[in-house]
Parts: structure tokens; sequence; C-alpha cells
């Protein structure tokens, strides 16, 4: 692998770095590389909820406790907000901004935020000649038969739209300016601070709180059929680490190429949990559901030198200290 020493001294700017992946970023710059400067930028969240009842934007103040860098209030969808980073020396941008709820239906503030918004952030890195890694997702695939390969997409929502029209306006860049930019298509993401994406937090944390409050973990019927690419944030963090170093442009899937079932999920909690309180079963209410997504993961590989280090059961049994956290800290009264 090239080396990390690259990153020493350096600025890097995390656009949504009070989210779940962002926040991930920045604390693995401020450990690993404590004498780069790191800047984070999010609008954080208020009040303001979308038509499904979810809230705008998941940037939380408690996912940056014990972050030391510099912090920036702002909205990528504001020129003005975005004026703020003019003046910065800037090395490496980690884009992670986004609509990131695959349920939203407002296709203008999904196009806007998602697509606009980054022709803003390319022109930055263009600007500031800075390595541009960004956020992509599984989403772009759809229904297309697993494994999900780079080249074979077929959105079913708006949200995997703006993510492959991303996808697109990167390339289209990237064959201009010979910049290194690259896109990581995150498959089913789950680790610490990802509780305040509220309902779209995985499932391994919303079974986990369900379990730990002595409920039986409530499935889809014939959930043992329901297979998906699970992937612990440690790897993604690892991923985008690595799709940094050195002069590489591209799309690629990050996930660890082994679906496992929302039935491995609830079986694995209960046996890290000690309990054994069975399984409740429901009817599915959706129309259009995704039953298997497997991420083709040779490309990333090979370009990337990427290799998952966590299994299903590894990723929880790591991250069952923080679902306890949380559930001591949010549940009990």
């Amino acid at each position: 692998m090239e080396s990390l020493n690259i990153f020493k001294g350096k600025t890097i700017l995390i656009t949504g770095g009070a989210g779940f992946i962002g926040s991930n970023l920045a604390f693995y710059f401020q450990e690993k590389f404590p004498t780069s400067k790191v800047i984070v930028f999010d609008i954080f969240r208020d009040e303001s909820k979308f038509s499904n009842g979810n809230l705008t934007s998941f940037g939380h103040f408690k996912n940056l406790i014990g972050f030391n860098g510099e912090i920036i209030q702002g909205d990528i969808n504001s020129k003005k907000d975005l004026e703020k980073l003019k003046n910065l020396k800037v090395d490496f941008i980690f884009h992670q901004a986004a609509v990131s709820d695959t349920t939203v239906l407002n296709q203008s503030i999904m196009m806007q935020t998602n697509v606009n918004a980054f022709k803003d952030i390319l022109n930055l890195s263009l600007e500031k000649e800075a390595t541009l890694v960004y956020a992509s997702s599984a989403a772009t695939y759809g229904n297309t038969k697993s494994p999900q390969r780079v080249g074979f997409e077929n959105p079913e929502n708006i949200y995997g739209f703006s993510k492959l029209a991303m996808d697109n306006l990167a390339k289209e860049f990237y064959d201009k300016t010979h910049l290194p930019i690259v896109g990581l298509r995150y498959f089913n993401v789950y680790g610490e601070r990802e509780f305040y994406k509220n309902s779209t937090s995985s499932m391994v944390l919303q079974l986990g709180l369900q379990i730990l409050s002595n409920k039986a973990p409530r499935l889809f019927y014939d959930s043992d059929k329901i297979l998906r690419d699970f992937i612990y944030i440690e790897d993604v963090i690892n991923a985008n680490i690595l799709a940094s170093i050195g002069d590489k442009k591209g799309v690629y899937n990050v996930g660890t190429g082994i679906p496992r079932s929302f039935q491995d999920i609830a079986d694995i909690l209960q046996k890290e949990l000690g309990k054994n309180l069975g399984t409740e079963y429901f009817k599915n209410p959706y129309k259009a559901y995704q039953t298997h997504t497997q991420a083709d993961i040779s490309q990333t590989v090979k370009d990337l030198n990427f290799t998952p280090k966590f299994s299903l059961e590894e990723g929880i049994k790591s991250y069952i200290p923080e679902i306890k956290k949380i559930f001591e800290q949010e549940y009990v009264k």
C-alpha cells in the first residue's frame, strides 16, 4: 500500500462531517494524523422535515464531541456558505454531504442538493487542486441482478438517480481535468455514530435496541430470504482512505461481497446480547422492495487494494458496546 504520509500536515475538508460517515472520517484523521488540519463543514440539524416526516438533516453535534478540528456551519446549497471555503487551503475533500434518505420524494431538493451542489464541490476541488472522494450509493443499481456491477445501473428512486447523475458528472469532470476523483458506492453501512439518522439507521442498530428493550426483533416474513450486503463503518472508512491515495479516478463498490439476511442480523444480535426472545414477523408493506444486494468488489480490490476486514459477526461484535451505550443513554429512564 502506498504511504499514508501524504496526509501529514495536510488540510482535509469533510462535507457532511457531523453525519454518520463524515464524523467517523473526522475522528480517523484526528487520531491517525494529528499534524493534519481537519475541517468539518455541515449544515447541522434543525427541526425541519421532509413530507415523509424525516428530518432534512442528520448532522448532530454529539457525533463530534471530542473533535478538536475546525467546524464550519454551512449548507452546500448556499453559494454564500460555500464562499466560507474559498480562502482555505485544501488538499483533500471527502464529500459526504447529501440528502441520504432514500424515501424522500421531493425530486427538486434531491437533485439540487446531490447534483447541483456537487458541481460546486467539483469546482472547489479544481480550484484547490485537491483530491476528491465522494459518497455515491448502491441505490444506483435499483433491483438489478446480483452481484451489482459498475456499468449496470437502473435506479428506481430519485435518490439513486441523483447519485448516478453525480457519478456521470464526476466522470465528465475528471476526463477533462485529470484530477483524482473517486466515487464510492456504499452498500448497507452500519456502525458507530449512526444513531442520529433516526429511522434511516441500520437494521443492526434498530434490532439491537429492540432486543435490549426485551422485545422480540420484528422482521418481515421470509426475512431469511432477504439478503443485503452489510458493511461495517471501519471498512468504509478504510475504503475512503485507500481511494484518496495516489492518482485514482472512477467509481467503485464498497461492500463485503457477501450478502447476509435480516434474520442473520437478529440471530447474531441475540447471541451477542445474551437474549433468546425469538422473532416477531409481520407482512412487508412495500410493493417494491430490494430483496438481494451483493457488491461486486473485484475492481475495488484490484484498483484500490481494498479488502473488507469485518464479517457481519465481527462487525456486530465490535458495535455491541456502542449499541448498549446508546440504549443506556437514550432509552433507560
